[in-house]
């Protein structure tokens, strides 16, 4: 199939304001996966004078724990730059070791998978490639005046539509981070000629308020399906929606603009006759999903191989959820599973309690600590329902259930 050539910007990305904000992102986000929390973490935007230890409370355990998450990021330990990261105390000393080692090496970068099985993995890039990528989209959207976001810039959503996409189009837009913008205030923030970058959880707060947007006004979405319902609430509130599929390993795989339709195969992936791979520049990568082909250059995803699901834009696996619960000593068996969509969009767990277990608001409430000590805010399960047994089919495969008020506990939010 036809290919893109990369586009070549005036200045690479890192010589610009994204690597600060790239840093302190991957920063927030690895000291809260630590402390299962982001109590006490300042939003963004951190200045350069920011001090690990003193504005973040970062011991020496920490700070090389971010030093390492850094490195393989930016892929430094291939310049030895990175051994100078733990001893600099500072978000701008941290930039200037950076910076020094991608003008070494900037061919690729790192993204790690939002995974919470507890075994996330880093997924390296050819910078060229995502170059590419971005080079499709600018010829999608057209001009852009302003680019609000709602993402971060370690992740790989983040960093193509935030930090490479501003290279690619023809007129640099203004960067507005709008991630402290309450859902039903985003419509009347966004003016003709800006773009939306954002994920279902927080469109679906979007067109819950229902307030029609400019006209002229396009957004994305990623990380995780946008619910038909929510992608033709925003349509219809005069939004111009982008729905695109792709995943930490592999970037972008296909778009489309209509809830409902197949999506539409970006022009440098081809398909291969093995299931569950493509092929891109003459080599098979592996995907997340099984893909529903529709033709040589459609298709609908069927589900996660791996069994994750999303919550907030984050894979979770109810599996591991279920084990981590299983360990409390008041609990015989656990069974986790996203909420219906009646229900909400978190996951709720199904819980056999052990035989001389406490009562079941007792042990509501203890579970909800425990979670709290031993789960990542997305894997925790927020409705908690009793029973003597876990519910199964006929066939006696592990069954979904309605959240009861009569036999069901609802710990308060973490």
């Amino acid at each position: 199939m036809s290919t893109l050539a990369p586009f070549a910007p005036t200045r690479p990305w890192w010589q610009q304001d994204s690597l600060p904000r790239l840093i302190a992102d991957l920063a927030r986000s690895e000291l809260a996966a630590m402390r299962l929390s982001h109590a006490g973490l300042p939003h963004a935007p951190w200045s350069g004078e920011l001090h690990f230890e003193r504005d973040l409370g970062a011991d020496s355990l920490e700070r090389f724990q971010l030093a390492t998450a850094l490195s393989a990021a930016l892929c430094m330990e291939q310049t030895g730059l990175d051994e100078q990261l733990p001893a600099l105390p500072t978000l701008a000393g941290w930039c200037s070791i950076a910076q020094a080692s991608l003008a070494l090496q900037d061919a690729h970068i790192s993204f790690r998978t939002s995974g919470s099985s507890g075994a996330p993995k880093q997924c390296q890039h050819a910078l060229a490639q995502l170059e590419q990528e971005v080079q499709y989209w600018s010829g999608v959207l057209g001009p852009v005046k302003r680019i609000l976001y709602t993402v971060p810039a370690h992740h790989i959503y983040g960093f193509l539509f935030t930090v490479l996409l501003p290279q690619a189009l023809p007129d640099a837009p203004q960067l507005v981070d709008a991630r402290a913008t309450l859902p039903a205030r985003l419509a009347g923030l966004a003016r003709t000629g800006d773009l939306i970058v954002s994920f279902p959880d927080y469109w679906a707060g979007v067109a819950a308020a229902g307030q029609p947007f400019a006209h002229g006004v396009a957004g994305i979405t990623s990380t995780a399906p946008c619910p038909d319902p929510v992608a033709l609430q925003l349509q219809a509130l005069g939004l111009d929606l982008l729905q695109i599929y792709g995943s930490s390993e592999t970037a972008g795989i296909g778009w489309r603009r209509q809830a409902g339709e197949a999506y539409a195969l970006l022009p440098y992936w081809d398909r291969t006759a093995q299931p569950g791979m493509l092929l891109r520049d003459g080599r098979e990568v592996a995907l997340q999903d099984t893909l529903d082909w529709r033709g040589e250059r459609a298709f609908v995803p069927a589900g996660r191989i791996d069994q994750a699901v999303q919550v907030g834009g984050v894979n979770v696996h109810p599996a591991a959820t279920a084990a981590v619960l299983e360990r409390h000593p008041g609990v015989a068996q656990a069974s986790v599973r996203l909420m219906r969509p009646d229900e909400g969009q978190r996951l709720k767990a199904f819980i056999v309690p052990a035989p001389a277990g406490a009562q079941e608001a007792a042990l509501a409430a203890e579970l909800a600590a425990w979670a709290r000590a031993h789960l990542t805010m997305a894997a925790r399960p927020v409705s908690f329902t009793f029973g003597s047994n876990l519910p199964r089919t006929k066939q006696g495969k592990l069954a979904d259930w309605i959240i009861d008020a009569g036999n069901e506990s609802t710990p308060e939010q973490p």
